[in-house]
């Protein structure tokens, strides 16, 4: 979490999320901001709004939302490591992320065929109607 004197104010949220790995290009995480998909302290921002340390953030990313506070800006998108020194996760946000986790687990092993190996005609019937 190397931060630079002009940048130690505030960076552009986009950029934020970007070099935070919240989004693999940053194109992505503008358009997630546009979109509404991220808010800054309760409100809905635009990819240009300043982050500063102390902000919370919540994004919404595919099916799980992330609620962290802004602890760091970054001079650059480096490592996971240090990407994770610049946001702490709130103790709530982890336990959704875990159990939305379990669930997809859950759903994962319904979609199991109940035969070892290649699925027979009664499997495969039995995996269509399950995804149905």
């Amino acid at each position: 979490m190397a931060s630079s004197p002009e940048q130690s104010e505030g960076l552009r949220i986009d950029r934020w999320l970007w070099c935070a790995r919240f989004f693999k290009t940053r194109s992505l995480a503008a358009d997630a901001v546009k979109g509404g998909h991220v808010r800054v302290n309760g409100q809905r921002a635009k990819p240009a709004r300043e982050v500063r340390i102390g902000d919370t953030l919540v994004v919404d990313r595919d099916d799980v939302e992330y609620e962290v506070a802004v602890t760091g800006i970054p001079a650059r998108r480096g490592p996971a490591v240090e990407a994770r020194q610049c946001y702490v996760e709130s103790e709530a946000s982890v336990e959704r992320r875990q159990k939305a986790a379990e669930q997809r687990a859950i759903a994962r092993e319904a979609l199991r065929p109940p035969t070892p190996g290649r699925p027979d005609k009664r499997t495969r019937r039995l995996i269509r109607s399950k995804r149905q």
